[in-house]
């Protein structure tokens, strides 16, 4: 793990790359007031103000973690997306709002761009509720979301201790409460290998287009 991976940057932390707790289905209430928790999210941009998402003046690094896909194979995230545009989040399929949302807007980000372009990006899925989420339970979930996209979204599960290692390794913070308590945001690494911005609720497909187009014309 490297240092960065470590020492989750203040920036990040300003940016709002916190934990934020999904909403309860029983009754309509939320399990925080107001679902998952956005409102310290401060948008904390890099000098040049590149992107539409959140400017990453210190990027993260593409990660190194080795978890299972939705076919039951050893996927090995550095390995398989080395030099790729990838998107990366961390959630649960049962998640009744941020989680959908955010595969809802990533789905319709990459079905505005230019196929040639899309079919670049990778969208891997990291669930941070392995006891429920299974690669069956997984791809069933993903398939909602890219049914018209030239590229399936990539799910992934394992055992908690790796999915913890591989949230420490992408710098974001770990998940609690059997997962239902996880980091909002999602992180776009370019072919460079590294992530200079990440999204969070704030964002709109549109954004993520934007940003996704950039990096991938470099």
């Amino acid at each position: 793990m490297t240092v960065r991976a470590r020492r989750l940057p203040a920036v990040l932390l300003a940016a709002g790359l916190l934990l934020g707790a999904c909403s309860s289905d029983d009754d309509g209430a939320d399990a925080s007031p107001g679902g998952h928790d956005h409102s310290s999210g401060v948008s904390v941009e890099g000098p040049d103000d590149r992107f539409a998402g959140i400017d990453l003046p210190d990027p993260f690094q593409r990660p190194s973690f080795t978890l299972t896909d939705t076919s039951g194979a050893e996927y090995d995230f550095a390995e398989r997306t080395v030099g790729r545009p990838t998107l990366l989040f961390f959630g649960y399929t049962s998640c009744p709002d941020i989680c959908p949302t955010t595969m809802l807007d990533v789905g319709l980000a990459l079905g505005r761009l230019d196929p040639a372009v899309a079919e670049q990006v990778q969208m891997v899925f990291v669930t941070t509720d392995p006891a429920t989420d299974t690669p069956e339970v997984l791809r069933e979930y993903l398939d909602r979301f890219d049914a018209d996209l030239p590229v399936p979204f990539v799910g992934l599960t394992g055992e908690q201790g790796a999915i913890d290692r591989a949230q420490l390794a992408a710098g974001v913070p770990l998940a609690e409460d059997q997962g239902r308590l996880h980091s909002t945001q999602m992180l776009l690494y370019g072919a460079d290998d590294e992530a200079q911005v990440a999204f969070d609720g704030g964002n709109t497909p549109a954004d993520i287009a934007a940003d996704v187009a950039a990096i991938v014309e470099g």
